[in-house]
């Protein structure tokens, strides 16, 4: 047995900062590279919000704080809940953590047993697989319709089993950017409203990023009977510009959030003090610039919808929400790319892009779904244009 954890042999590296770092070591090496793998807006974070981090420094509000994040954070996020989703919560049904994949990880880690199965819909965000298999449990992936990125009902029933603990739910969705529409939602509340051992980690990270009048919903909004077995989980990453901040945040049941308490308290203990004050102005501040914000990601979501669709071998969906388009590129596979290699599945295609074109984009297999590719819009308007120009000239020169 070797030194390393045979746990960690069941688990791949994050498929989206490996291209990010590819694309920035081509970068150094002087290659002109557009890089459209990072899953994070370009915009700065707004002014008020960084105000409120910096006179938290001045402040002296740069101590340890509570494990799971301050009093007046908590009361945000509560008022937050209720304002943009109906819900209400008492702080102590409020977690939050380093970023949401922290509070991800805490709620798996606090309540997965050996055996467990954990179901997760295709296409997935990359670490919610092996979060559950370093937690010890099983991830039972349901295939989506390759044309909607969405699942049906019949294929949520067909895949519980008296094992399984979870339903991990992304709406709408890293990778793919599909939303589901209340009705659409509803349809698969009714079939866990039926299996009462069913819990529901819904990850909202992209609730304010939706265009074309798309209404979002939250399961425990669309089926109240559910608030008891549902962890609702989201951020200030995306819909705020803050990243790097690493805040993330849910509500669930307290019993819950008392167990993935104690899991933050033997690992990271507090997210940043500073990070969380500015938590709070985001929350409670001016919204104003998130339609703003939408309108921008909407120019460049139809832009890059555009030109991938005139792109030979590709087809793409138009998402509802996010900032990210998941074309197929089934039409490309079989083909001979200029380097002679034949391209046999995502993975190849993605490579020869990057290598002939200088476009970094992520395959569509590291999201269980393929021959797809992500490409993230997060980006201006004119790396897009050009990026999607190279895409074109490469599909064209497949032989």
């Amino acid at each position: 047995m070797g030194f390393i954890a045979d746990a960690l042999a069941r688990v791949k590296p994050s498929a989206t900062i490996a291209v990010t770092n590819k694309a920035r070591e081509l970068k150094a090496a002087g290659r002109d590279v557009i890089g459209l793998g990072a899953g994070e807006p370009d915009f700065d974070t707004p002014e008020n919000i960084k105000a409120a981090a910096v006179a938290a420094i001045n402040e002296g509000k740069t101590k340890y704080t509570a494990v799971d994040g301050i009093p007046e954070l908590k009361q945000a996020i509560c008022a937050k809940f209720e304002r943009d989703n109906g819900l209400k919560y008492e702080p102590s049904q409020v977690t939050v953590g380093t970023g949401g994949k922290q509070v991800l990880y805490n709620a798996l880690v606090a309540t997965i047993n050996p055996g467990d199965e954990v179901l997760i819909p295709t296409p997935y965000w990359v670490s919610y697989p092996d979060m559950v298999l370093l937690a010890g449990g099983e991830p039972v992936i349901v295939e989506a319709d390759k044309a909607t990125f969405r699942i049906t009902p019949e294929a949520l029933e067909a895949a519980i089993t008296p094992k399984t603990k979870w339903f991990i739910f992304n709406s709408p969705s890293n990778p793919s950017g599909a939303a589901y529409t209340r009705d659409e939602l509803k349809a698969l509340t009714d079939v866990l409203m039926k299996h009462p051992h069913v819990w529901v980690m819904t990850d909202d990270m992209y609730e304010h990023l939706v265009y074309d009048d798309f209404e979002f919903t939250t399961p425990a909004q669309v089926e109240p009977k559910l608030y008891d077995r549902t962890l609702t989980v989201n951020g200030v990453s995306k819909a705020y510009s803050m990243t790097g901040w690493r805040i993330g945040y849910a509500a669930g049941p307290q019993e819950l959030i008392k167990a993935m308490a104690k899991v933050q308290s033997q690992s990271t203990s507090n997210p940043s003090s500073i990070s969380q004050w500015a938590a709070v102005e985001a929350l409670n501040g001016p919204q104003d610039f998130i339609p703003v914000n939408n309108d921008m990601f909407k120019g460049r979501r139809d832009l890059v919808v555009s030109m991938l669709n005139q792109s030979k071998g590709l087809k793409c969906p138009v998402p509802e929400g996010a900032f990210y388009a998941f074309p197929s590129c089934a039409d490309c596979i079989g083909k001979t790319a200029p380097s002679g290699k034949v391209i046999e599945n995502d993975l190849d295609f993605c490579a020869e892009l990057l290598e002939s074109e200088g476009v970094a984009v992520v395959p569509g297999s590291a999201f269980g779904l393929g021959p797809n590719f992500r490409v993230s819009y997060a980006t201006s308007t004119e790396a897009l244009t050009e990026a999607c120009t190279r895409i074109q000239r490469f599909c064209g020169n497949l032989k």
